[in-house]
């Protein structure tokens, strides 16, 4: 199987992703849902006044990891990605889930931001580490 459709079956739909920026020059790494693209792209909600949100404005380098969890053999991926911030209704309601309504209402919520991670890198270890094999854009 191409490495792409690999990485796909890893990363297409939501799952928590480890996800690390830079708070001055010490990372620091939380736990979110992103949703990933067939286009190596990896979506997600916060609060306009998160911490990320301040660490990203300063900052775009981030790093992601995403492990199914469902085995410990199971293959998992680590990414190096550029984090935008989205604070536009029309982008917004492009990416409105019914789960995020329990935190934000509506999509148009001023607090509500759209955070759009673009893998530069993604770093695939196939399933029982049987391989390492890298992606790049």
């Amino acid at each position: 199987m191409p490495l792409k459709e690999q990485i796909l079956e890893v990363i297409s739909g939501p799952h928590p992703t480890a996800v690390a920026t830079l708070d001055g020059k010490h990372p620091v790494v939380r736990f979110m849902v992103l949703a990933g693209f067939p286009d190596m792209t990896f979506v997600g909600a916060t609060m306009k006044s998160s911490k990320k949100v301040g660490q990203l404005k300063k900052s775009h380098d981030t790093a992601l990891a995403i492990w199914s969890g469902k085995e410990f053999s199971d293959p998992y991926v680590e990414i190096k990605a550029k984090g935008e911030i989205h604070e536009d209704v029309a982008t917004k309601k492009k990416y409105w889930n019914p789960m995020f309504e329990q935190f934000f209402k509506t999509p148009e919520n001023p607090d509500f931001v759209v955070l759009v991670f673009t893998a530069s890198e993604i770093t695939y270890h196939g399933k029982n580490m049987s391989s390492v094999d890298v992606w790049k854009r």
